[in-house]
């Protein structure tokens, strides 16, 4: 009886999943995990525009933590040089409605000598070309 009753939820289970909709994201564990759709992502960072770019109040839009650390990778100090930056941790829900992770970027011997980055990585549609002030990016 208890192997049959697993089976009915299981096939009622997959039954459900085959007749949803996809999320907005192509993956419903991704909007489960507070994924912004592309469309609410660019709403929102047009009311953001005011606050500078990478602050709390307008977070650096990244694509999970590989886009976290791509968007990183691309920064250049003053001196044409890549920053160190190591993950702080995690801040809590930001102005997406998502959870913001905060980044320490130093340039050893050039400036800013040292930043705190704030970025958001539920945007699986956006790819940031800007960079944070003090900051330049390559593209």
């Amino acid at each position: 009886m208890r192997k049959t009753g697993l089976a009915l939820v299981a096939l009622m289970a997959t039954a459900g999943c085959a007749t949803e909709p996809a999320s907005p994201m192509g993956s419903d564990l991704f909007a489960m995990m507070g994924g912004v759709s592309p469309e609410e992502s660019d709403r929102k960072a047009a009311q953001l525009n005011g606050s500078p770019l990478g602050s709390e109040k307008n977070p650096v839009r990244a694509n999970m933590p590989a886009g976290q650390r791509e968007y990183l990778s691309r920064l250049r100090c003053a001196d044409g040089r890549a920053p160190s930056a190591s993950r702080i941790g995690s801040m809590g829900a930001g102005p997406y409605g998502s959870i913001v992770d905060a980044y320490a970027v130093i340039c050893a011997g050039s400036s800013p000598a040292e930043s705190t980055v704030y970025m958001d990585m539920y945007h699986p549609a956006h790819v940031e070309t800007k960079a944070v002030p003090g900051f330049t990016i390559v593209n």
